[in-house]
């Protein structure tokens, strides 16, 4: 039991028991004197009439420093154990630090529209809601479908959490289903990680079965609760899957009071305000998962260590040998280093995992030569897959084209991978070949007419190549327009050949499908696939409207790359705008390069797709029960 501090002296001694040692000073100064008087063996053989004509009197003063100077420390000590304080500090008196786990379910009725537009869309806003509103305590993050994945361990940075909310939908997920009974057995899995003794958990869902309500009661029993938030309306729900196909969702509210009963928490049915959190209890001060904090007050702080260093000064003169004393000295000035010994202990397979994640952050910083320096010390294809994407985009082709090679070696079936490898190549020969078109800027006039039937050749190659990875469609058009804009970027550069910059996939550790795997769109030849020459009737016509053709697509082009540059900022416009001393054939690269940059596509949930997919691996891997 903590004793209560006093004021002396100006100071307020939060340990004030210790002071009765000072008592103690007397005592020890009487021993003191005592054992120096007889200490001397002369005394014993000398008449003491004697004594002061035979011993050195040249130690007399120092003998009497010493007992002043042991005096002094042991007044320190004492001190510095009483806990003085002459400053204060406002505190809070008390915080809830309650964790709790949400668990939502991103199966396929998350899409169903009985809540319009969606459920899914529905939970989002419901947890944008709790993540703002809530103050205090931790929050973790799970989704479940037929199997459960943390999004976000427990963590107090609520803004933390709410970055992966619009990356959450039912495609993230491997497998299809609805186990919320491992759900719940995974939230509490998380609570008792992280050493919580007591803590919530709240299911947005539509139905349970009795293995959740087995679930719910087995975790009820370890001290949490398990509340719901219905998510749903009607019973029977259609809604379209990925694949074309409609499913039928399924809302029980029965089961779900039951579910929330065995739990021993509260049921509510979403709402449109904040009042089924509200009856959940997560937003109030009295509930066990709100925010409940003092106002705080005022607490002496122990400034006690300030008394150590004048108390190591004085244990200096304990030590006879001055060398001594020196070193301590000089070992009180050499820099610390932790020690961290927490990687001693990891398997190799959590060590590379460790460094891939390392990575992911590297590369998502645009540190792109740092997240390939730490992709290239993983093996296996996804990580050189990974390191392909990083060195593509540091503009190292060369080393790109060897990490997708090798990524493919050890995969063949990667097709995220082969379509980066093949736009990589396109890349570096186009830069090659920008290379030799500057040297060559005084045979403009024959470069424009061989740029021209290039052009017209190129574009329908790629039309081709386009029509069979998206679609006839699709290609018709990109071999048309990239084929005119080619062949004026030859025509001035002699010899600028189109392809593509680098696409490098997400840094996620698994390849995501290309656009024509998900679209469905069989491979094939392109419909726009014509002979490489016409007719000298029509050439002089043909010209024309490829002048014409490619006037309007150098400014389109423009136009997209200022308004790219206006929505950005006053700054990064001016970066757009380019540096004034670059040549016509290096701003014409760069706007093409910028605009094929543009097209990369955005996938939010493709690190969590990797991931998931990953961690279901390893589950199966270590027979644990999907």
């Amino acid at each position: 039991m903590s004793t209560p501090g006093i004021e002396w002296l100006g100071l307020h001694l939060q340990r004030p028991h210790w002071l009765w040692l000072l008592l103690a000073l007397p005592l020890l100064a009487w021993w003191w004197r005592r054992r120096r008087r007889h200490a001397n063996a002369w005394r014993t053989q000398v008449d003491p009439h004697l004594l002061p004509h035979l011993l050195v009197a040249a130690g007399a003063a120092r003998s009497g420093i010493a007992p002043l100077l042991a005096g002094l420390a042991w007044l320190l000590a004492v001190l510095a154990m009483a806990g003085p304080g002459w400053s204060q500090t406002e505190q809070p008196l008390w915080r809830d630090r309650t964790p709790l786990v949400v668990a939502l379910d991103l199966s396929g009725d998350a899409l169903a529209a009985d809540l319009p537009p969606s459920r899914l869309a529905h939970a989002r806003a419901k947890l944008m809601t709790l993540l703002d509103r809530r103050d205090g305590g931790d929050i973790a993050l799970v989704v479940f479908a037929d199997d459960a994945y943390t999004v976000a361990p427990l963590t107090d940075d609520a803004a933390n959490v709410a970055l992966f909310l619009d990356a959450l939908e039912p495609a993230v997920m491997p497998v299809d289903g609805q186990r919320v009974d491992r759900a719940i057995d995974w939230s509490a899995r998380l609570l008792r990680r992280a050493g919580a003794k007591g803590g919530a958990i709240v299911l947005l869902t539509d139905h349970a079965d009795a293995a959740a309500l087995a679930a719910a009661a087995r975790v009820r029993a370890s001290g949490f609760e398990v509340s719901v938030l219905a998510l749903g309306r009607q019973a029977a729900v259609a809604y379209p899957r990925a694949d074309g196909s409609l499913g039928s969702s399924r809302f029980d509210a029965a089961s779900l009071r039951a579910l929330a009963a065995a739990g021993g928490g509260r049921y509510a049915p979403i709402a449109t305000d904040a009042s089924d959190l509200q009856s959940l209890g997560m937003l109030t001060a009295e509930a066990a998962t709100g925010t409940a904090r003092g106002t705080g007050a005022l607490t002496w702080q122990d400034q006690g260590y300030w008394l150590l260093p004048p108390l190591l000064l004085l244990g200096l003169f304990a030590f006879r040998r001055g060398g001594v004393a020196v070193v301590l000295l000089a070992c009180l000035w050499l820099p610390w280093q932790p020690a961290a010994a927490a990687d001693w202990w990891r398997r190799p397979d959590q060590a590379q995992h460790a460094r891939m994640q390392q990575g992911h952050d590297a590369y998502r910083r645009g540190d792109f030569a740092g997240a390939a320096a730490l992709y290239s010390g993983v093996e296996g294809a996804d990580a050189n897959y990974n390191r392909g994407n990083a060195l593509a985009k540091a503009g190292q082709y060369p080393q790109a084209i060897e990490a997708y090679r090798r990524a493919l070696q050890q995969q063949p079936r990667m097709p995220d991978a082969s379509a980066n490898l093949r736009a990589v190549e396109a890349a570096a020969k186009r830069q090659r070949q920008q290379g030799q078109g500057q040297g060559q800027s005084g045979q403009q006039g024959q470069g424009q007419q061989q740029g021209q039937q290039q052009g017209q050749q190129q574009g329908q190659q790629q039309g081709q190549q386009q029509g069979q990875q998206q679609g006839q469609q699709q290609g018709q058009q990109q071999g048309q327009q990239q084929g005119q804009q080619q062949g004026q970027q030859q025509g001035q550069q002699q010899g600028q050949q189109q392809g593509q910059p680098p696409q490098p996939g997400k840094s996620s550790g698994r390849p995501e499908p290309t656009a024509r795997q998900r679209s469905g769109t069989p491979a094939g030849r392109s419909e726009t696939e014509q002979p490489s020459s016409a007719g000298a009737g029509d050439s002089a016509a043909q010209r024309a409207a490829d002048a014409a053709q490619r006037e309007r697509m150098q400014r389109a082009l423009r136009e997209g790359v200022a308004g790219d540059a206006s929505d950005r900022g006053d700054g990064q416009a001016e970066a757009t705008a380019g540096n004034p001393k670059e040549t016509q054939a290096q701003r014409e690269r760069r706007l093409a390069n910028e605009a094929w940059l543009r097209r990369v596509p955005d996938d939010p949930g493709g690190l969590l797709r990797a991931k998931f997919r990953a961690e279901q691996q390893r589950r199966q891997m270590r027979g644990q029960d999907p």
